[in-house]
């Protein structure tokens, strides 16, 4: 059954295939300039206009041919002006991609999602071919929000005005509304807003300790729950003054700590800690002087690109704290002699690998189980606690490759080739997972459990 379903998705692979094809192919007999095997789509009042489906460079459609497509294909006329749009956008924007659709190695509708990108985004050439020159060989693999940071970068190295225009406006959107005119039947109301990424992080710390405090006091709600009062709790004081006693001990003047475990909590003396933004950022001196193609750095707490205006000004917030780091040297092998995986091999593997390297997992690396690849034995006969033979692995897949016929083995460090109950074959590594399966696999390798 295994074997059938993997045929029928190679062949719907490659009838898309040939449906992008076709699409360039309506869109080159059908240019905006009206030559005479487009004729019948042009109104003799010449009403009909040439329209842009992609980007710049790309060329330009005759407008009533789109619908036709679309219509042919059972589409919209707006979804067919999209699927147009797309193949034209990889065709002529994205060229190493196009042949790695054309050659089968990524799925045509990975390879739409790319040209969707770029097109909404409304890329240069030079941006374009810096996404295609990153994209086109890990395109099969890509995360959504991989490929989002990546045309972020894009826009920041290629086109530094765009880049600062969506910067401005970004900060001309930061909003709170509390919707208390639109209260729902249960007395609730809806909060929403977007704050700038330190104040975000402020306001997280305060509501965490607020949900903290009210546990401490006995509170048997959920967290959810006591995250929204903690919420309404900060509008009835001021988290950030130190209520100290002026009696003796730890007493504290104001509030109580009895009566409703649930009641909003007092203001306390010691605060704990706030959450810190971690910043890993790697600046040449280019960047310190904004040279065009330099300006770009990574927030690893957002694992996002961010611009080096935006780092300027983190950096220069009077109530944000900025500790410098070392930078760790990942081509660094470090060992030790126990089972127990310590905190430098936790950043290790967490910052090489990213996300859990189980096939197509996502899960960040830092909230994944450190699992050693091959079993630990005192004996020293199993796998050593090392960098090359750690790998994040998620609660859910690491029990699949500790109870189940799952197993998975080192190419190098950060490489993983991963073999399924039924003999598949897949490669991981930090760009995603690829499908290399032989041509003769698809029979169970182990005999099925009774």
């Amino acid at each position: 059954m295994l074997a059938f379903v993997r045929g029928q998705r190679a062949l719907a692979d490659q009838a898309e295939v040939r449906l992008l094809e076709a699409a360039v192919q309506w869109a080159v007999i059908h240019p905006a300039e009206w030559p005479e095997d487009s004729e019948r789509y042009r109104l003799r009042s010449g009403g009909e206009a040439p329209v842009g489906l992609a980007g710049p460079g790309a060329p330009l459609v005759a407008e009533f041919s789109v619908a036709e497509f679309g219509a042919a294909v059972g589409m919209t006329p707006e979804a067919g002006k999209y699927y147009l749009g797309h193949a034209l956008e990889l065709r002529y924007r994205l060229p190493r991609l196009w042949e790695q659709v054309l050659t089968g190695t990524v799925q045509a509708w990975r390879a739409r999602r790319v040209a969707d990108a770029t097109i909404g985004r409304q890329l240069s050439m030079q941006a374009a071919a810096f996404v295609d020159a990153h994209v086109a060989a890990v395109a099969g693999r890509i995360r959504v929000s991989q490929l989002d940071r990546l045309v972020d970068e894009a826009v920041a190295r290629h086109m530094p005005e765009t880049a600062e225009q969506e910067r401005r406006d970004a900060e001309d959107r930061r909003c709170f509304d509390i919707h208390t005119d639109q209260p729902s039947f249960n007395g609730t109301a809806q909060v929403t807003g977007e704050l700038d990424l330190i104040d975000a992080f402020d306001l997280e710390d305060a509501i965490r300790e607020g949900a903290e405090e009210l546990a401490d006091l006995g509170c048997t709600e959920s967290l959810d729950v006591r995250r929204s009062m903690a919420a309404g709790s900060l509008g009835r004081r001021q988290p950030t003054l130190d209520f100290e006693s002026e009696t003796t001990g730890d007493e504290v003047s104001t509030g109580s700590t009895t009566g409703d475990a649930c009641a909003a909590p007092p203001p306390t003396r010691n605060r704990k800690p706030k959450q810190k933004m971690v910043l890993m950022v790697a600046l040449t001196d280019a960047a310190l002087r904004g040279e065009a193609g330099h300006t770009v750095g990574r927030c690893e707490s957002t694992r996002t690109p961010v611009t080096v205006e935006t780092i300027r000004e983190w950096c220069g917030n009077p109530d944000a704290q900025v500790v410098v780091k070392p930078m760790i040297n990942l081509a660094d092998h470090v060992h030790v002699d126990a089972y127990e995986v310590p905190d430098r091999i936790r950043e290790h593997i967490a910052l090489r690998d990213q996300h859990c390297v189980f096939p197509w997992c996502t899960r960040p690396a830092r909230s994944c189980d450190c699992d050693h690849v091959r079993s630990w034995t005192p004996d020293g006969t199993g796998g050593p606690t090392c960098t090359c033979e750690i790998a994040p692995l998620c609660r859910s897949h690491h029990r699949l490759k500790t109870h189940a016929a799952w197993s998975y083995t080192t190419i190098e460090p950060g490489t993983y080739l991963w073999t399924s109950p039924h003999g598949y074959q897949f490669l991981r590594d930090h760009t995603g997972t690829v499908d290399v399966t032989p041509a003769t696999a698809g029979r169970r390798r182990t005999p099925p459990r009774p």
